[in-house]
């Protein structure tokens, strides 16, 4: 399948130095739902904020589809990622002045493109929000506001969505139905879905995990399980912390 999003040799330093991401090269096929994960510190939310064009790399480059995003000014990159990128984050980031239905139609305005009110009702419909189009965020649940974040993000018909652990914020019921909503939005609308995550359980609903660790890839499990994630994290973290942390892991289980 074609990479909707492909990264090449993808470097980040911070101050300190402090190195981020480590030459990292990957790509996310289209129609596809990832999971990235990862111990902490191991560069996965950097590794989005990077191929989404929300940070610039220190080295590498971003392909979406087919444009080298990092290859543009701030402001055409600006231009295309209201054109071609949706976002889903975990504190939702809705304007509580607007309505339901005006937060879907923002993104289309930052980006000049006149609503199509079919378009908009539609996709309200879709999620299950269509009763509630003319309600704030601070009318809704949780699981409600994601659900705005999702059709705010699908909307603009993007190349590919970003989630930023669109769960965290969420109780238990709420999560497993902005995760099934995530995987319709894969299987129905064709969309590609790249998803941050610390949950196993979240990241079994994707179609493959990508694993990372000190800024590098780490691997990656087609077809993932909550168990099978979670002993590849357990895994990960004890390579992280070296043969003392490893050392204390084995105490612990004895």
């Amino acid at each position: 399948m074609t990479d909707v999003v492909r990264l090449e040799s993808l470097r980040k330093i911070y101050e300190g130095p402090v190195t981020a991401l480590d030459g990292v090269t990957v790509g996310f096929p289209a129609g596809s739902f990832t999971a990235v994960m990862g111990p902490s510190g191991s560069g996965k939310s950097t590794l989005l904020q990077c191929a989404a064009g929300l940070d610039r790399p220190t080295a590498g480059r971003v392909f979406i589809d087919g444009a080298e995003l990092t290859a543009a000014g701030d402001t055409a990159m600006t231009k295309f990622r209201r054109r071609r990128v949706g976002f889903v984050f975990q504190d939702y980031n809705l304007l509580p002045a607007l309505t339901v239905e005006q937060n879907v139609r923002l993104p289309l305005r930052l980006a000049g493109r006149r609503p199509d009110p079919g378009a908009i009702s539609g996709v309200l419909t879709q999620l299950g929000l269509a009763d509630r189009r003319h309600d704030r965020p601070e009318s809704l649940s949780g699981g409600q506001r994601q659900r705005v974040a999702v059709a705010r993000a699908l909307v603009a018909e993007p190349a590919v969505i970003f989630a930023d652990e669109p769960t965290g914020a969420l109780d238990l019921r709420s999560a497993r139905e902005v995760l099934t909503l995530l995987r319709s939005v894969v299987d129905d609308h064709r969309r590609t879905v790249v998803m941050v995550t610390h949950d196993p359980v979240a990241a079994a609903y994707a179609d493959t995990v990508v694993f990372l660790a000190d800024g590098r890839l780490a691997g990656s499990l087609r077809a993932p399980t909550a168990e099978a994630v979670a002993g590849r994290l357990a895994h990960l973290g004890d390579l992280v912390a070296g043969p003392a942390g490893a050392a204390a892991s084995a105490g612990g289980a004895a």
